[in-house]
C-alpha cells in the first residue's frame, strides 16, 4: 500500500467537493480529493442544468431565493464560459391561483429577484409553442449552466494552486485515534491498488452517499436520498427558461441546454444513492404536466431520459420530497459528536455550490489555523480567450466549433487549437452534434484522468447530442485503438453505449425509436458487434 499525505481530503467529485478544493487551494492549504469515479459521477450531471434565479424559492424559503440570486450573479462572473445568460420566465395558467402570483412578486422583490411582467401578446409571437391559456407571465434573471464544464474548471484551477484529484478511488475506511481523524484509506477502482492519505481533516462532500461516508466514522448523518427524472429534447423548445407560476412541484421547468431542452424533474424517495434508473411511468407523468406549458410536446422528439438523486438533509422532523429544504448544512462532528477533524457539508443546491464550499473551508481554515480569506468569488475559473486566439481557432474548427472548443476547453484551448494547426488532420469532427474535433478527443484522451469513452464524453460533450454517440462511438474507437486503456475494443465500446442506452429506452417511440432502429443495425449488424473481440 503506498502512502500520501495533505491536510485536508475532500471526499466527492461534486460540484461541492471540487469548489471547496479549489477554495482550499487558493488560500494555500494542501487538499487531496478523493472520488470513486469520473467528476460528475453523481447528482452534479444529473439535474436540469439550471442556474436558478432563486425565484422558485422566494415564496418558500427567502434565504435560499437569496443565496440563488447573488451566487447566480457571482457565477456569471468568474465562470462566463459555463453559463449561458438565457433569461427565465415564469408563466401562470388559468387554472393556477392568481393570489399565489401576487405572494410570488412581493416575495421576489424581498429576495433581491428583479421581476418583469411581459405582455402576452408579445410572449405569444416570440413563443407561439407555449399554451396560450397563459394569463401572466414574468421575466427572471435564470440561466442555464454547464455541470461537467465547472467541474473541470474548478478542478483546473485548484490544480495550479497545488490541489490533487483521485478519480475511480473508493473511500474503503476512515481511519482516527483517541477521537481524532488521522488519515483515510481508499482503493483505485480500475487497478485494485490501496492507499494511504495522512491527513488532518476529512472533510465529507459526497452527496447522496454522505450517510455512507459518515457510517465509517461511526457516525449518523440522515441524508434524504430523493430521486429527480428528467426528459431531453432534441432541439431547443424555447430560448429562454420557462417555469410554472405555482408552488414548486413535478415536471415545471424547461430549460433550453445547448442544442437541447430539459424538462424535469420528479421527487420520489429511494433507499439507494446511485439509483439513477429512469421510470417510463415517470417519463409520462412528465410528459402530462409539461404539456400544460407546451400543449404539442408529445410530438417532439425525445432524445432520453435520465434520473439523478438529490442529497437533501433536515434535521429533526420526517419532512420529504419537496417537502425538505433546498437549503444546506454544515456539520461540524467535533461539537456535535466529539470527533475531532471530520466536516459534513450536505444538502443545498448546484446553483449554491460555491457558497457551501466557501463556508466549509471557513470552518477548515480556522481549525487548521490558517486565516486566508476565500477568493473564489473574485478569481475567474479561466482566463478569457483573447480575440487574436479565437480568431485564429475559428480558421481551424469553423466559426461554432471553435467558440463550443473555447468554452469547453477554457484554459487548454490554445494547446487544442496548437496541435490541431501542427497537425491538420485533427481538424476533423469527430461529433457533428456538439463540434468536437479529432484534436480535442486526443488531448482529453491524454490529460491522465481519462479512463473510458465516458469519460471523454463528460469532458467534451461528444455522444450527448441528438445522435446519442451513433456515429461518434465507433469513429473515437478508431482513432484511440492505439492508447492502452482501449485495447480492448468491445468492452470500451460496450459500457459507452449500454449507458447511452439505459436513457433511451425509457423513451423509444415514434423518432427516437427511428433512431434506435438504425443504431442497432449500424453496431450489431453491419460491426457485428456481439462478434466483436
Amino acid at each position: 500500500m503506498t502512502t500520501d499525505r495533505a491536510q485536508v481530503v475532500v471526499i466527492g467529485g461534486g460540484a461541492t467537493g471540487t469548489g471547496i478544493l479549489r477554495d482550499l487551494a487558493l488560500r494555500g492549504i494542501s487538499g487531496i480529493l478523493v472520488e470513486q469515479g469520473d467528476l460528475a459521477h453523481g447528482t452534479s450531471s444529473r439535474f436540469h442544468g439550471l442556474l436558478h434565479s432563486g425565484a422558485r424559492y422566494a415564496v418558500k424559503d427567502k434565504e435560499a431565493a437569496r443565496e440563488c440570486i447573488e451566487e447566480n450573479m457571482i457565477l456569471r462572473k468568474i465562470a462566463p464560459n459555463c453559463v449561458e445568460e438565457t433569461g427565465g420566465l415564469f408563466v401562470q395558467l388559468k387554472e393556477d391561483d392568481p393570489s399565489y402570483t401576487d405572494k410570488w412578486i412581493s416575495s421576489c422583490a424581498q429576495a433581491g429577484i428583479p421581476t418583469e411582467e411581459v405582455e402576452i401578446g408579445e410572449l405569444r409571437r416570440t413563443y407561439p409553442v407555449l399554451s396560450p391559456d397563459i394569463v401572466r407571465a414574468f421575466r427572471v434573471p435564470d440561466c442555464a449552466v454547464d455541470g461537467f464544464r465547472v467541474l473541470w474548471s474548478n478542478v483546473n484551477s485548484a490544480r495550479q494552486y497545488g490541489g490533487q484529484v483521485l478519480t475511480y478511488h473508493k473511500l474503503i475506511g476512515i481511519k482516527q485515534s483517541n477521537g481524532k481523524i488521522c488519515g483515510v484509506e481508499v482503493a483505485n477502482q480500475l487497478t485494485g491498488e490501496h492507499k494511504y492519505i495522512e491527513c488532518q481533516l476529512v472533510i465529507n462532500a459526497a452527496g447522496a452517499w454522505a450517510g455512507e461516508v459518515a457510517a465509517m466514522a461511526g457516525l449518523e448523518v440522515n441524508v434524504i436520498k430523493d430521486k429527480g427524472t428528467l426528459v431531453a429534447y432534441n432541439h431547443r423548445l424555447t430560448n429562454q427558461v420557462v417555469n410554472r407560476l405555482r408552488p414548486p412541484g413535478d415536471g415545471d421547468i424547461f430549460v433550453p441546454h445547448g442544442t437541447i431542452t430539459i424538462l424535469g424533474t420528479t421527487s420520489i424517495t429511494v433507499d439507494e444513492p446511485s439509483c439513477s434508473k429512469p421510470g417510463q411511468q415517470e417519463v409520462l407523468d412528465l410528459i402530462k404536466i409539461g404539456s400544460e406549458m407546451i400543449p404539442e410536446l408529445q410530438n417532439f422528439r425525445m432524445i432520453r431520459a435520465f434520473a439523478g438523486v438529490r442529497p437533501l438533509y433536515q434535521a429533526g422532523n420526517g419532512a420529504v420530497g419537496r417537502a425538505v429544504t433546498r437549503n444546506f448544512a454544515l456539520l461540524d462532528h467535533q461539537q456535535q459528536d466529539g470527533l475531532n477533524g471530520l466536516v459534513s457539508i450536505v444538502g443545498g443546491k448546484f446553483t449554491t455550490f460555491r457558497l457551501m464550499a466557501e463556508k466549509t473551508v471557513d470552518m477548515a481554515a480556522q481549525k487548521l489555523g490558517v486565516d486566508a480569506p476565500s477568493r473564489t468569488a473574485e478569481e475567474p475559473l479561466t482566463n478569457p480567450i483573447s480575440k487574436e486566439i479565437l480568431e485564429r481557432g475559428k480558421k481551424v474548427f469553423g466559426v461554432a466549433g471553435a467558440k463550443k472548443a473555447a468554452d469547453r476547453l477554457g484554459d487548454n484551448f490554445v494547446k487544442v487549437l496548437e496541435e490541431a494547426e501542427k497537425e491538420p488532420h485533427k481538424c476533423k469532427v469527430f461529433c457533428e452534434c456538439e463540434a468536437v474535433s479529432l484534436a480535442e478527443i486526443d488531448f482529453v484522451a491524454r490529460d491522465g484522468d481519462s479512463f473510458t469513452l465516458g469519460d471523454i464524453r463528460r469532458k467534451t460533450r461528444l455522444g450527448m447530442g441528438t445522435c446519442q454517440g451513433t456515429f461518434c462511438s465507433y469513429r473515437t474507437l478508431g482513432a484511440l485503438s492505439s492508447y492502452d486503456w482501449t485495447r480492448n475494443h468491445k468492452e470500451f465500446l460496450t459500457k459507452f453505449l449500454q449507458k447511452r442506452w439505459k436513457g433511451i429506452r425509457p423513451v423509444m417511440w415514434g423518432q427516437q425509436m427511428r433512431e434506435a432502429q438504425l443504431s442497432t443495425a449500424i453496431y450489431c449488424t453491419l460491426f457485428g458487434m456481439e462478434r466483436m473481440k
